[in-house]
């Protein structure tokens, strides 16, 4: 991308040059308009680009909860969508604790890998921020201290300690007053095509996945 010039408009029948040309980082999806994001991301997911995907999903986030929705939005392909633990195992991740684990660690490099829940990620200074894991205060969030929110936590320290930690999204409709991780109305699936690579940071009690412009 030429920084200065016209903003190109992304067309499937040279996103593999442009994917592949290694270009697109946070700052130069960040010139995309919605819709140059939604084509940019299609083709990318197309590609089997997870990275640009991700960057993509970030951009999209950022612009409010309708941006990243849209007839080239690859949620609504639930073709796409794997089960949880399947997702896992294609980013080379064994659950430790079945359907009640919602991360692991690579045994390749170490590399702590989470599920998030993709309609909680929330924008915050140009980048998106997700609330990993919070105590249990007052009865407020009791999957905290299950299994499943006890592994959490720890796979929360690790990754701090780490630096670096991967998310995929998972797709469903939540269950109102209660985390989608303990129980939700329904789960279409994870997307393994998009891989978000974040920091994991510690605010106070609470852990949170902050990557894009948030991270810095």
């Amino acid at each position: 991308m030429r920084r200065g010039g016209p903003r190109p408009r992304i067309y499937a029948c040279y996103a593999a040059e442009v994917l592949v040309s290694g270009r697109w980082n946070t700052e130069s999806v960040g010139l995309l308009s919605v819709e140059e994001l939604r084509q940019l991301r299609e083709n990318a997911v197309n590609l089997g680009a997870g990275e640009v995907a991700g960057l993509c999903e970030s951009a999209l986030t950022a612009h409010g909860p309708k941006a990243s929705s849209g007839a080239s939005s690859p949620r609504r392909d639930n073709s796409r969508l794997v089960p949880r633990r399947s997702a896992f195992q294609m980013r080379g991740v064994q659950l430790n604790a079945g359907m009640s684990s919602w991360g692991g660690v690579r045994q390749s490099d170490g590399v702590v890998v989470f599920a998030l829940w993709a309609d909680d990620v929330r924008p915050e200074h140009g980048g998106c921020r997700y609330l990993l894991w919070a105590p249990n205060e007052a009865g407020s969030r009791p999957w905290s201290d299950m299994p499943g929110g006890k592994e959490r936590l720890e796979h929360c320290k690790l990754a701090v300690q780490n630096g670096e930690a991967e998310g995929i999204l998972v797709h469903g409709a939540r269950l109102e007053g209660v985390l989608p991780e303990e129980r939700a109305r329904s789960v279409d699936g994870a997307d393994p095509t998009i891989v978000i690579s974040f920091q994991v940071v510690q605010r106070g009690a609470e852990y949170w996945a902050m990557w894009g412009s948030a991270r810095r």
